[in-house]
């Protein structure tokens, strides 16, 4: 909670907030070590191309991916060019507007998405579910969904 007075964090929520971003940089630091290790790529790839499979017909536009998940835009235009040179993505003309497009998940990565999984189900289990136990888990996901 904060104090009204002084708009200043008290000090129990300002070491949660540096245990939460020292967590995430950890975990997510081992995470890509362990996808480098198995010669995947990064994990901002995993993001984009989960996110076209759980999509209607595996596409969507760039905005749409951009505001699901943590990619900013210029990153995620990178990124994009980035999967379609591997054959992972293809773009299509969005025939409404003729100018916009849509980013279409391709067999190939529907296949990388499948095997990236592989490795970053077992380092979820390694970095995360290895130190917290199934009650505690889920205290952890009702606390966190307090900022959803």
């Amino acid at each position: 909670m904060q104090d009204e007075k002084t708009s200043m964090p008290t000090t129990a929520t300002t070491e949660a907030w540096i245990g939460l971003m020292r967590a995430q940089q950890r975990v997510l630091t081992a995470i890509e070590k362990d996808f480098k290790r198995a010669g995947l790529p990064p994990l901002g790839w995993y993001d984009v191309l989960w996110e076209l499979v759980k999509a209607e017909d595996g596409r969507l536009r760039p905005f749409e991916i951009e505001t699901r998940t943590l990619l900013a835009q210029y990153n995620l235009s990178r990124l994009i060019d980035r999967l379609e040179r591997e054959g992972l993505v293809r773009r299509e003309a969005f025939n409404e507007d003729g100018r916009g497009q849509w980013v279409v998940i391709t067999e190939d990565g529907r296949a990388m998405r499948a095997r990236m999984w592989q490795t970053y189900a077992r380092s979820i289990e390694r970095h995360v579910g290895a130190r917290l136990s199934e009650d505690e888990a889920r205290e952890l996901t009702a606390l966190l969904s307090r900022f959803t």
